[in-house]
């Protein structure tokens, strides 16, 4: 089932937000995008387990998989491929690797995986505009900034991202698809594990990007639209494949108390 917000599947953020500034910031993304080194993510949700068992398959190759089940000369490579390949342990044993895990990949890694094992990374364009360590701490600003790459590249879509109703945050990161990729449904968290939904904001300046929930008992999509909007990432959710490039941009941390008050009283009052 899909758990939602307020009740809703999600919640559109556009009649709450001043979004006039997002043309001129697609401007900047792209350009900027066009300068700077970007990673990939995604990649290993069917061996993370956070795949709903009826979508598994869209997973095509899992990395997971790949770097569990590598012979001595591939791993001798593949850690050779590390940012400081003394890191790594000698075998790949029982350590996990990639994103927000014991050990994170490097570009040169992701590109091999690619290359020589077909490793499908749904989103190949990953910019941490506030790098995290962990999942678990995407809301705290303890200790954190945004990167100086992000200054120099997007200084209006820091200030439009400052300019969000959130008292604080702790984490901005721009994710984009290539054409013809899907992004691989999974979710974030456990609804059981994770009561409270978690407070984000995703925006999508062109509003072209296919995101939607997924219902597993009835097997069926819920479309997501909108070029800003919440929604609960305990539920699972995925992109549609389109033949172009697409990107939206998610910002985490917590709501300021007046701008959740709003919405969970326009999302939960009576019908008139």
């Amino acid at each position: 089932m899909i758990h939602g917000v307020f009740g809703r599947p999600y919640v559109a953020l556009e009649k709450y937000l001043d979004l006039e500034a997002l043309e001129a910031l697609d401007d900047e993304i792209c350009l900027g995008l066009a300068e700077i080194p970007v990673d990939y993510t995604g990649g290993s949700h069917r061996s993370m387990q956070i795949m709903p068992a009826s979508r598994t398959e869209d997973a095509h190759v899992d990395y997971g998989e790949i770097i569990a089940a590598m012979d001595p000369a591939a791993y001798a490579t593949f850690r050779s491929l590390a940012h400081e390949p003394a890191s790594l342990p000698d075998d790949p044993g029982a350590a996990t690797f990639g994103e927000e895990r014991e050990h994170a990949l490097s570009r040169r890694q992701m590109l091999w995986l690619e290359a020589r094992f077909g490793v499908y990374f749904p989103w190949k364009v990953y910019l941490e505009m506030i790098p995290n360590r962990t999942w678990e701490e995407k809301s705290s600003p303890d200790g954190k900034s945004f990167t100086r790459l992000a200054h120099t590249f997007f200084p209006r879509t820091l200030a439009f991202v400052k300019s969000l109703p959130f008292l604080h945050i702790g984490r901005c990161n721009l994710m984009g698809l290539a054409s013809n990729d899907h992004g691989t449904v999974h979710r974030d968290g456990v609804p059981a594990d994770k009561p409270e939904v978690d407070h984000f904001i995703t925006f999508c300046p062109r509003g072209d990007k296919r995101l939607y929930l997924w219902d597993e008992e009835k097997l069926q999509k819920s479309p997501v639209t909108g070029r800003a909007y919440w929604f609960n990432d305990s539920d699972y959710h995925g992109v549609d494949a389109d033949p172009f490039f697409r990107y939206s941009i998610r910002v985490d941390g917590v709501f300021r108390p007046d701008f959740l008050a709003t919405l969970q009283t326009d999302l939960t009052a009576p019908a008139p």
